[in-house]
């Protein structure tokens, strides 16, 4: 029958096998607004190397996806500014989870519901590897961040600010 499918298979982790990509998978006890901090210390990681997916919409409430820093903040006015529109806020909860088909705080940048430009914070794709959500709340995949790149077509931007 080939490979057994994975316990923590999800849309995203489906994804990354057909397209071969190499990745390890993190589940940790999934506590309710917190964070990537929070995966980052049960996990024992650098918070700069786990990153968040945050879905987000410009003036006309088309949908996008930042991957940030988990210990950083997106400069709202500073990528609105480098995407050429003229706001972006963050979309509501119910309203993020109709776009990505993931439930917020379990939200992969892979396989969502809705293809979204994908936006990725210039610094994390200096980093040797990352750990991003998986597509369930409370569990985490590494890979290499040129993966998001490759698959998503992720722009870099520079628009990460401290909490």
């Amino acid at each position: 029958m080939g490979k057994k499918a994975s316990t923590s298979e999800t849309p995203a982790t489906q994804l990354l096998r057909q397209q071969s990509v190499a990745f390890t998978e993190h589940p940790y006890e999934y506590l309710a607004h917190g964070g990537a901090e929070h995966s980052a210390d049960v996990l024992g990681m650098d918070p700069a190397s786990v990153v968040k997916t945050l879905v987000m919409e410009d003036q006309d409430g088309k949908p996008l996806i930042v991957l940030m820093h988990g210990h950083k903040q997106v400069s709202t006015k500073s990528l609105a500014r480098q995407i050429g529109a003229k706001t972006v806020q963050p979309c509501l909860p119910e309203v993020a989870q109709r776009h990505s088909g993931y439930l917020v705080g379990g939200t992969s940048p892979f396989a969502t519901r809705r293809a979204m430009p994908v936006y990725i914070e210039e610094s994390i794709l200096a980093l040797p590897r990352i750990a991003l959500n998986g597509g369930r709340r409370g569990f985490l995949v590494g890979l290499e961040p040129q993966v998001c790149v490759q698959l998503l077509d992720a722009q870099p931007v520079n628009c990460a600010i401290d909490k």
